[in-house]
Parts: C-alpha cells; structure tokens; sequence
C-alpha cells in the first residue's frame, strides 16, 4: 500500500491548516488520486490492521438498504455509534448513559432501536431508493445489458434529503467501466471528504469488495480501483498516529476470496467472504470526530 503512505507523506507536506466542524483541526488538501490493481492484490493497509469484519458487514448493510446500526452493533461493529449517541444525548429522553450503555440498548430494545438506532436516509437508502430508483440494481443490469455505458452511476448524495441524514455522504458518487474487451470491471469512487487515518482505509477496502461483487454478479473479472478525493484531511490528533504508520514498511497484500456460487447482489452474506495472508502491523487506535 505505498500509494497510502504516498498519499499521507503528501498531505502532511502540502496540507493547508483549516478549522472543521468537529473543532479538532485538520491539514487538508483538495484534490488527489490514487489508484489500486486488484490483481495485485487486495488493497487492505498493513502498516496498520484494518477491521475487515466490520468492512464486510458495513458493506452487505449498505446493500441491504439499511439505516439502523442495530444490524452492525449486533454484530459488534461499532463504526457509526457515535451519530446517533450523539443526537440521543441531545434529546430529553437522555438519561447519562455511556455509549456502551447506549449501544446495549440497541441491541436489546427494538422500540429503541427504532426511534434512536436510525441514521436516516445515508447510503443504504440512496443506493437501493434514490427518489424510487434502486441505482444498486440498476447500474448492475446497465453493466449486464450496456456494458460501454458511460452511464453506470451510483449516487449517494442527496440534496432533497441531505439535512435528514445525520452525516452527509463521504464517499459520494460511484462509475463503474468495463474494459474494450468487455472482461474487466473497473471502478471510481469520487469522496467529497476523507478522514486519512480513520476513513480512508475502510473505503480503500470497502469499495475493492464492492468492486469484486458486482463483477462476479456482471460475469466479470475486477480490476482497478480508482480513489479521487475532494477534502482530503488528516485530523490534528492523527498527525502523530500517520507518522507512525510512515515509519512502518508495507508488507505484502492479501487476498479476498469470494464464494463462486453467489450471483446475485443481495445473496450475499458474512461468510462468503475469506480473507487469506493478511499480516499487519498491530492496530494504531485514534479518536473519531464527530
């Protein structure tokens, strides 16, 4: 993953100091790419250990058109607690309770779940209800049926429902592209803002498996993966946390096998996935702004 550790050496040398809304402070530059080969391997960092469980289960969340973390946090994926805790202490039903003790209740509670567990309308709800359109499907027979489309869009950002949504889209706006020889499956994610030490990883990883899935449903092999950034940011109390990682050299990537057999979208499931070879360096924990 040395297009990581580039891209981190270049933000922490020509980054602009900016205030941000969470108050942390950034060094953030706009505009930036990278761009991973699949056949290289499966770009999951190992200058650090990235969650994969929580990548997967996000993901198949994402695709099942959810927007209540109680799927995730039953499954001990943590990654959007943080939202809907924050608008709970807000309310006055707010009684003290730590975020586990939130979480807890969650799981425990589906009244609950139901009133304080939902994000409203973030990715799940665009990708597969865009105003009534099921993009996800769409885009998926488009690749099927029209292959050299220049059209095979999934958008997440949605300005008639964005103040609904407790944090607005990140990763934004999806295209897909096949290849001349119609065998490969490429992919371009553009992302309005990116948290590098946090976020970015998990999309690196999220959007190659998302990648790999719907080639395998379009009869396709997978290849490139294409990161384009708007604000592209590293928090201040991350700044020691990078350079960490900078001092760590790359190990060789993994791979992610996926079962053969599934060929549809919405059939897939936590254990079709199998990660082989991954060795990284021990977790480097920092804190989420929110």
């Amino acid at each position: 993953m040395k297009q990581y550790l580039d891209m981190c050496r270049y933000v922490l040398e020509n980054g602009q100091k900016r205030d941000d809304r969470t108050k942390t402070g950034t060094i953030s530059v706009f505009g930036y790419q990278t761009r991973y080969n699949l056949n290289d391997g499966f770009p999951l960092l190992t200058t650090k250990k990235v969650y994969l469980k929580a990548v997967i289960y996000e993901l198949l969340w994402f695709i099942s058109g959810s927007t209540n973390i109680q799927p995730l946090v039953k499954n001990k994926v943590r990654i959007w607690n943080e939202w809907p805790f924050s608008k709970y202490q807000k309310s006055d039903c707010y009684q003290n309770e730590t975020i586990e003790e939130f979480v807890e209740k969650i799981i425990n509670n589906d009244e609950f779940a139901q009133k304080w567990g939902d994000l409203g309308p973030v990715y799940g709800k665009q990708w597969r209800d865009f105003m009534g359109v099921d993009q996800l499907s769409e885009v998926i027979e488009s690749i099927k049926t029209n292959p050299f489309s220049r059209r095979h869009i999934m958008v997440a950002y949605n300005p008639a429902e964005v103040d609904q949504m407790a944090l607005p889209p990140c990763h934004a706006f999806v295209q897909f592209y096949v290849s001349a020889d119609n065998k490969k499956l490429s992919l371009q994610l553009y992302q309005r803002s990116a948290d590098l030490f946090l976020g970015v990883p998990f999309n690196i990883a999220s959007y190659s498996l998302l990648l790999m899935m719907v080639a395998q449903v379009c009869g396709l092999q997978p290849y490139e993966m294409v990161h384009t950034f708007g604000d592209l940011h590293i928090y201040n109390d991350h700044i020691d946390l990078i350079k960490q990682q900078l001092e760590r050299e790359p190990r060789p990537l993994p791979k992610v096998i996926i079962n053969p057999e599934i060929k549809n979208i919405d059939d897939f499931c936590y254990d079709d996935f199998k990660i082989v070879g991954y060795d990284p360096y021990p977790a480097i924990k920092g804190k989420v702004s929110v």
